[in-house]
């Protein structure tokens, strides 16, 4: 038989229960046995690859890891948002995860444009991986994006490539270009000297083949395989504008709280894999879609002559000490990138 002390104990403890299964009610807490469903709006469309093999695998992970417990509805580009609407979505809790590029956020990001890959910096994917993850950048970019309450993954690194419908064979025809693109690469082209627009990955197809633009990029081969765009453009230009972390994965710091402990791992762990695992398939997958597009396509590989690459190149370096002065933060990227291309020999 219970004492009346016991007995006091035991109600305290009951009482104690209840007032902080209240609490976490009213705060929005979420517990374990809870199933939660995250919006989750892409800036890719539904017909782009980085769709399914990005947003789609990272679905497929997180629901399995969590045995459902944590679930994603997704949605392509423009479906809830304008895709530079997003940022704000996510940093307001709107959204609980989306993916944009880092054009997309240049009015809060200062290391927006690097992010999004100053041209004509690294010539290898693995520089610009280990930029990222050896170097810290990664983790400066985490921070910056903290201050709006947003949670920074970048998905992969890989190289961005136009095409173009007719080829350049000197720096008169580059000059005479109209070309879709966007964040840090659209300015580069402009102030390099052709005529450099933004437009929607919706609209793009019809643009091109409208004439409106001459040529575009949408990541390298396989982006303008899957949006169609060799119907129009035959010609995929190399080298790489740049090679950059042009997708970011951005999650609600405040959604990210809501879950519990394993589930706020499984998450962190499933972006950080994210980031390895895209970016090498992207370069297997690279490989063969560009195979692929000159065999049936009958695409054609339009290197830049080497006068062209080296005043692209002079363009280029003036840009990037222009997105050094953005802030303190992107003045210190700035330099250790540079010191990072010194040591590989490229400065």
């Amino acid at each position: 038989m219970q004492t009346l002390t016991q007995f006091k104990k035991q109600l305290t403890v009951c009482a104690s229960a209840v007032a902080l299964s209240v609490g976490a009610l009213f705060s929005g807490a979420v517990t374990a046995a809870d199933t939660v469903t995250w919006k989750v709006q892409s800036h890719w469309p539904g017909s782009s690859s980085s769709y399914e093999d990005s947003l789609g695998r990272l679905k497929r992970v997180i629901e399995e890891r969590s045995d459902g417990r944590l679930k994603l509805d997704l949605y392509e580009s423009g479906a809830l948002f304008k895709p530079k609407q997003t940022f704000e979505a996510v940093s307001r809790g709107i959204l609980e995860m989306g993916t944009i590029s880092p054009a997309y956020a240049q009015d809060k990001m200062t290391l927006a444009g690097i992010a999004s890959g100053l041209p004509f910096a690294f010539r290898n994917v693995w520089e610009a991986a280990y930029f990222h993850q050896g170097l810290g950048f990664e983790e400066m970019l985490r921070e910056e994006a903290a201050q709006y309450g947003v949670y920074w993954a970048t998905d992969k690194v890989y190289p961005t490539e136009m095409v173009i419908k007719d080829p350049i064979n000197s720096w008169e025809d580059f000059t005479k270009l109209k070309i879709r693109s966007s964040g840090a690469l659209q300015k580069f082209l402009t102030e390099a000297g052709a005529a450099a627009s933004y437009i929607p990955g919706s609209e793009l197809y019809p643009a091109l083949d409208s004439g409106v633009v001459d040529g575009a990029h949408w990541g390298a081969a396989q982006g303008a395989y899957s949006m169609g765009l060799y119907e129009v453009a035959k010609y995929h230009v190399q080298p790489a504008l740049n090679i950059a972390g042009t997708d970011v994965i951005i999650v609600s710091q405040k959604a990210l709280d809501k879950l519990p402990q394993d589930l706020q791992d499984i998450v962190k762990q499933a972006l950080d894999e994210q980031f390895w695992f895209r970016t090498n398939e992207y370069l297997y997958k690279e490989r063969i879609t560009l195979a692929k597009a000159i065999e049936e396509e009958g695409v054609q590989i339009n290197t830049l002559p080497d006068d062209v690459q080296q005043r692209l190149t002079e363009a280029a370096q003036e840009m990037w000490d222009e997105e050094g002065q953005r802030s303190e933060r992107s003045q210190k990227a700035l330099t250790m990138l540079k010191d990072y291309l010194t040591e590989l020999g490229y400065l």
